[in-house]
């Protein structure tokens, strides 16, 4: 019986932190939609949170079933003259229509109605992120270590480059930097690649070029990632240590440059695959998203916030991509009309939502694969 509690115990420590991050991205990425076609004046059958059997739900007076579904995966908006949860067109349907039905159908809007009730869903992730970083920052602040080095680890890639301990870097390919959480971003992100640090070094001014080497490093919970490191350690002395507050305007401006790092750190990271820089086993899946959920949980709700607004910020960015069946697939579609003047034909509509399904049918067995592999190597 204990041995059955355990397994509970740890099953729930991950699956409800999982559903947690999970139904907030998902909620707020098709609230966009579905704000936005209320908007345009889309009538909306069904905003789903999950796919599947129904487990709950009600419908408002404007006939909308408001659901949550038993796999808690994703989720969808069902527009009128959609065929599926995928917004596939409905070409019988929408011939069956009424003048009134089709006034308020999806198909019937023009392009860049379409365009903008399917860009808000990963908008709506992009606006979500920068509201949690900013509420984070308002409410905790920061506490800011000036870049300045205190060590320097032997043969490591800042010894090799001629960095000293005492060295204060102040610049990074030529952008101003303060704080050693700056210098650490730009480095992790920049493996074998030559970074041009400026440093002060007792009041002068040099330039030293610096190539990070990738390396292995393990967090608290055993998680391994491979990153870009100089060798160094921050300065501990309490004249580099600062904690800032930060007001409502400044704390907006950092949850935008919070996310627009993940989306930098995102698209440098997908850039290196294709570039054959960074490796694929780093990609994880659901199964992976549950365990960092429920690790992360154990640090506190901040840090669970934290990690639903990075995972947010990679919806917004996942759904971007031009596959059809996402909305940057769908977006694709528009602007070919745009440039044609007249929609694909259903027949090639057809054949791109057949191809998205492969390519995401693929990429989450890839990915569950990977989580398989991951969780056998702990």
């Amino acid at each position: 019986m204990e041995l059955i509690g355990s397994v509970f115990g740890s099953a729930a420590g991950y699956l409800l932190p999982f559903l947690f991050v999970l139904t907030v991205v998902v909620f707020f990425h098709e609230l966009g939609h579905f704000l936005v076609a209320r908007w345009c004046g889309v009538r909306v059958l069904a905003f789903s949170v999950g796919f599947g059997p129904e487990l709950f739900g009600r419908n408002d007076r404007k006939g909308t079933r408001w659901k949550v579904c038993a796999i808690p995966l994703g989720g969808y908006v069902k527009f009128a003259g959609d065929e599926n949860e995928a917004s596939a067109p409905d070409t019988a349907a929408l011939a069956r229509m009424s003048a009134e039905e089709r006034a308020g159908a999806f198909q019937t809007k023009s392009v860049a109605r379409r365009a903008a009730i399917v860009a808000a869903g990963p908008i709506a992730n992009f606006i979500l992120s920068i509201v949690i970083f900013a509420l984070l920052f308002s409410v905790l602040g920061r506490s800011e270590i000036s870049p300045r080095v205190d060590q320097v680890q032997a043969e490591s890639a800042a010894q090799e480059a001629g960095i000293l301990p005492g060295d204060l870097i102040v610049a990074i390919g030529g952008q101003p930097i303060e704080t050693f959480s700056e210098l650490q971003r730009a480095v992790s992100i920049s493996a074998d690649v030559p970074l041009q640090l400026a440093i002060d070094r007792a009041g002068r001014l040099i330039d030293v070029t610096v190539t990070p080497k990738r390396q292995e490093i393990t967090d608290r919970f055993g998680n391994v990632q491979k990153v870009g490191l100089l060798g160094i350690s921050r300065s501990a002395k309490p004249e580099d240590i600062v904690k800032r507050q930060f007001g409502p305007i400044e704390a907006l401006q950092e949850g935008v440059k919070e996310t627009w790092f993940v989306v930098a750190r995102t698209g440098g990271y997908v850039a290196g695959i294709f570039a054959g820089r960074e490796s694929v086993d780093q990609l994880g899946g659901p199964i992976r998203v549950a365990q960092i959920s429920g690790q992360v949980a154990t640090l506190g709700f901040a840090a669970l916030l934290n990690l639903t607004a990075v995972l947010s910020v990679s919806i917004g960015l996942l759904n971007l991509l031009p596959i059809p069946m996402l909305d940057g697939g769908h977006l694709l579609f528009y602007a070919a009309e745009a440039v044609r003047g007249k929609p694909l034909s259903e027949r090639a509509q057809e054949y791109g939502f057949r191809l998205g399904i492969a390519i995401v049918l693929f990429l989450m067995v890839f990915a569950t694969w990977n989580d398989v592999l991951h969780l056998s190597a702990l």
